[in-house]
């Protein structure tokens, strides 16, 4: 009951509060122009913030452990970085290995200073949330958790891409975990998104690093507080080997050739919507 009242009021605050957002980043100039010209809002995700701050009341009621504060101001940091990187960053470096080659020369990108700020928040909450777990433990956690955000930043190219694989994410470990009760701390963002969804399909808006990163650190956090040790490392694993093939690779060249995966890619796309993306920008 629980995850469906907070799912629910997730979906129906961030159905209320979108359109305020939506005015408010384009007028104060965080847009950017899409694949057709139009000049769109970035950083839409930071509607999610406003969302869990208005349900922070019914998590710490319902999950009384020191995990919903960790939680709550996890999201909140990955936000504020990725918000960073929507207003000041730059295109000039791409991927982990272009802002750290950067920083190598001297230069500090919001990339970088994303990945470090990302990579030591996501160490104090591990440390904090899985306080009396063996080190490496933490450390696992630690590296599950910043590998998530960026993983969700790097599906965020296309309409719905990242808001698709962000609620399968969820309904996986719903399936897998439903008795846990940390899964009531995704219900907000599972019930946001739904109502958001429609928006990113359009190509309207786009999530940006403020999303993608708190998305990916809400998913990341709560995998590894249900995950057994074993799972986290076979997970980081593949996240790892993810992040390896996009340095080299484009994920969404790989999609465009396999029929099944363009489908998915597609699906719930409308118009010419359907034949570009948010990396067009």
């Amino acid at each position: 009951m629980e995850l469906l009242i907070g799912g629910g009021l997730g979906w129906l605050l961030t159905l209320l509060l979108l359109p305020f957002f939506l005015r408010f980043l384009q007028e104060n100039g965080s847009a950017c122009l899409n694949y057709r010209g139009h000049l769109i809002p970035v950083g839409t995700g930071l509607v999610f913030v406003f969302v869990y701050l208005l349900e922070a009341f019914l998590l710490f009621r319902w999950h009384a452990t020191p995990k919903v504060a960790f939680f709550l101001l996890g999201m909140i940091f990955f936000a504020f970085l990725g918000f960073i990187d929507d207003l000041l960053g730059s295109r000039g470096s791409k991927g982990l290995r272009g802002h750290f080659g950067a920083l190598f020369r001297g230069r500090l990108t919001t990339g970088t200073l994303k990945a470090l700020g990302g990579g030591v928040a996501a160490l104090l909450v591990a440390a904090g949330s899985l306080a009396g777990r063996p080190l490496w433990e933490n450390i696992t956690a630690a590296v599950l958790i910043a590998l998530t955000a960026n993983t969700i930043n790097l599906l965020d190219l296309r309409p719905g891409r990242a808001v698709k694989v962000s609620l399968l994410w969820f309904l996986i470990l719903l399936v897998g975990f439903r008795g846990d009760s940390d899964l009531l701390l995704l219900a907000p963002l599972a019930g946001g998104l739904c109502a958001y969804a429609p928006c990113d399909l359009r190509g309207k808006a786009m999530l940006g690093d403020t999303g993608s990163n708190l998305i990916g650190a809400g998913l990341g956090m709560v995998t590894a507080w249900v995950l057994p040790f074993s799972t986290q490392l076979l997970v980081v694993a593949i996240l790892i080997l993810l992040h390896l093939f996009t340095e080299k690779y484009s994920l969404t060249e790989i999609v465009e050739r396999n029929r099944f995966l363009r489908f998915l890619d597609r699906l719930g796309r409308r118009g010419e919507e359907a034949k570009g993306g948010n990396d067009d920008v």
